[in-house]
């Protein structure tokens, strides 16, 4: 199940407007990233969300204007086309590099120690622009995100029932502890934390 913006958003912390100033091409400015899944409504695949979370983390220690010269080095002048989470980038005091084994281009001169964002990285909780930026594959306790289960929509821990349907009851009204009534395999903690991821979506997407 692809995600539509406000969930990648929340996902890899980035905001909606974020997304969509990524998205776009024009002469003088290269995109970012285009979602892989070309249809309308706007779609992420998982893999778009951890190339974002990539890009964000970078952010962190590069300025927008550097990560842009970077992309567009990466993309023209090298000619390397593959999707964004297929490389391994490096920030080093405010420079981006592509790093291989044994060697690392520099994509945006500069020069200091080199942060290194692989994937395992990527997945950990981090902090950008004053948010928290819940880990990847479990971004509250009880909710988790595993792209073999329903695509990788977050549902409640060891269950397929997305965060979504579970926050929507609470929101009506119900209960944390009567949401076992609506599906027998949520307690209580896991709806509360549902409807606590629901906030945090909703709140990233303003």
């Amino acid at each position: 199940m692809p995600y539509p913006p406000k969930l990648a958003a929340a996902l890899s912390g980035a905001t909606v407007r974020e997304l969509a100033h990524w998205r776009r091409m024009d002469m003088s400015r290269k995109a970012v990233l285009i979602p892989e899944i070309s249809q309308r409504p706007i779609l992420y695949s998982f893999r778009d969300v951890l190339a974002l979370r990539t890009y964000v983390k970078l952010r962190n220690d590069a300025s927008l204007q550097k990560i842009r010269q970077a992309l567009g080095t990466l993309r023209y002048d090298i000619q390397e086309c593959e999707h964004l989470l297929m490389y391994r980038l490096v920030t080093a005091g405010g420079t981006v590099h592509l790093a291989e084994p044994g060697q690392a281009a520099d994509l945006a001169p500069g020069k200091a120690n080199a942060v290194v964002h692989d994937l395992v990285g990527v997945l950990r909780p981090f902090r950008h622009d004053g948010w928290y930026v819940p880990d990847l594959l479990r971004p509250r306790r009880h909710v988790t995100v595993d792209p073999s289960i329903r695509g990788g929509m977050p549902v409640v821990e060891g269950t397929r029932v997305p965060y979504g349907e579970v926050a929507a009851l609470l929101r009506d009204g119900v209960p944390a502890e009567r949401i076992i009534e609506y599906y027998p395999s949520v307690t209580a903690a896991g709806a509360l934390e549902a409807a606590d991821f629901a906030d945090y979506v909703d709140a990233m997407s303003k």
